[in-house]
Parts: C-alpha cells; sequence; structure tokens
C-alpha cells in the first residue's frame, strides 16, 4: 500500500480521518507506524497529501491529513477487455487501474466462457476493491468507471463515434501497435488466443484498426500491461 485511500465517511473532522478494518491492519502490520509517523493519503477522487498519526489504538488509527497535491494525470485512454477466467478478472482490474485507465468495458466474445458471467467477482464490490488495490499501488485517487456488457454485437454497434484512435488487439494483424502516442486511444484486447475474425470485422466497420506486438499469444494480464506500455 504505497498510498492510503481516504473515503468521506472516514473524517471526524474536517482534518483528520479514523481509519479501522483492511486499513488498520496494513497500516500497523506492515508499516508498523508510530504516533507522529507520516503516511501518503489520498481522498478518493481527489487530492493527495500527507496523513500524519496522532492517535493508535486496539482497532483504529487517527491520523491528522493534509492534502496538497494532485493525483498522477490519467491516460487518455478506453480499455475494452473481453471478460477474462475470474482468477484473472481481479488482476487485469488492479493492474489497468495503477496504470491510469480510467474507463474499461468488460464484454462478451466468443471464446469467453459463459460461466465466465456468474462469477462473483464481477459483483460491483469486488471490482471497486480491485480498483482500490490499483490505486493504492499507484498513489493514485481517481476511481475508473468499469462496465459489463453481456452482448458483443450489441456493444459494438453502439459505440459512440468520436476522435480517439480505435485499436483492437489481433496476434494475426498485418500492422504493428503503434508507440508513444500522445492522443486518446480506445483499445480492444480480447481473449487468449484473440478475437475470433467475425468479431474482428465488427470492431473494423466501428472503425478500430488491428494491430499486433508479434507472434505471440500472451496472457490478459500480460496483453494489457504490455499494450499501455508500448502504446504511452
Amino acid at each position: 500500500m504505497n498510498l492510503v485511500l481516504l473515503h468521506d465517511s472516514d473524517f471526524i473532522a474536517p482534518d483528520v480521518a479514523r481509519l479501522t478494518g483492511r486499513r488498520y491492519e496494513h497500516i500497523t502490520r506492515v508499516h508498523r507506524v508510530a504516533a507522529g509517523d507520516t503516511l501518503v493519503v489520498g481522498v478518493e477522487n481527489g487530492r493527495v497529501g500527507d496523513g500524519t498519526i496522532v492517535r493508535i489504538d486496539a482497532n483504529a488509527i487517527e491520523m491528522r491529513v493534509v492534502l496538497d497535491r494532485d493525483p498522477p494525470h490519467a491516460l487518455p485512454l478506453t480499455l475494452i477487455v473481453a471478460l477474462p477466467r475470474p482468477k484473472v478478472l481481479n488482476r487485469v482490474i488492479a493492474s489497468a487501474t495503477s496504470m491510469g485507465v480510467k474507463h474499461i468495458h468488460l464484454i462478451n466474445a466468443w471464446r469467453v466462457e459463459k460461466s465466465y458471467w456468474s462469477s462473483p467477482r464481477l459483483a460491483p464490490e469486488n471490482m471497486r476493491e480491485q480498483a482500490i488495490a490499483g490505486l493504492e499501488q499507484a498513489r493514485d485517487t481517481m476511481m475508473p468507471v468499469i462496465e459489463t456488457h453481456r452482448f458483443f454485437r450489441r456493444f459494438v454497434e453502439e459505440l459512440t463515434h468520436d476522435d480517439t484512435l480505435r485499436l483492437v488487439a489481433h496476434p494475426h494483424a498485418q500492422d504493428a501497435c503503434p508507440r508513444d502516442l500522445h492522443a486518446p486511444v480506445t483499445l480492444a484486447i480480447g481473449p487468449e488466443g484473440g478475437f475470433i475474425a467475425e468479431e474482428i470485422a465488427s470492431f473494423e466497420r466501428a472503425g478500430f484498426r488491428a494491430v499486433t506486438i508479434g507472434a505471440r499469444i500472451l496472457r490478459v494480464e500480460t496483453a494489457v500491461a504490455a499494450l499501455i506500455a508500448r502504446l504511452f
């Protein structure tokens, strides 16, 4: 935890926050703080600053908070990901959030198992928890918007046309993925093995260009990180 993410409900005074539960356990057991120590803190969807420990008791910590700087800039990226295996989903959300992605669409595809859609890891509470883990890792505070879409064709057909560069990752594409962009991008990443040909065609009709980063078939969480790093 490189940043302690605070919520409005934590504040017992305008500049004093009281923490219990998971954050209390982590701060006391991992950071091993004492009164007077300072940690990096941030308010959800707000500013970043320092929290100085003023009190520690058996199940809570109180800290005096000074918020004096902005969180890192968000990436100009909308990420579309074919719903991965449930155990991978958490890593994808946390990783993408830590890299600055603020809008994630989880979509269906031919190679997505139907059972994935009934996983408890798709619960809003779990996805929020994974996003928080990504924010804490990256010292960020701005929560991403995560949307789910069960119907592939409807999602692609209803995509709003905008000025972003639209790319769909495909291991058999002819064009290499561009590098070091300084403009908004919408990026679609399929399941392991990629989207099928009909899905690629649907994306292309919606203004996407199929691109590749090589012949290797990567795990979804690896592909997400590799593509984002290459693009930005």
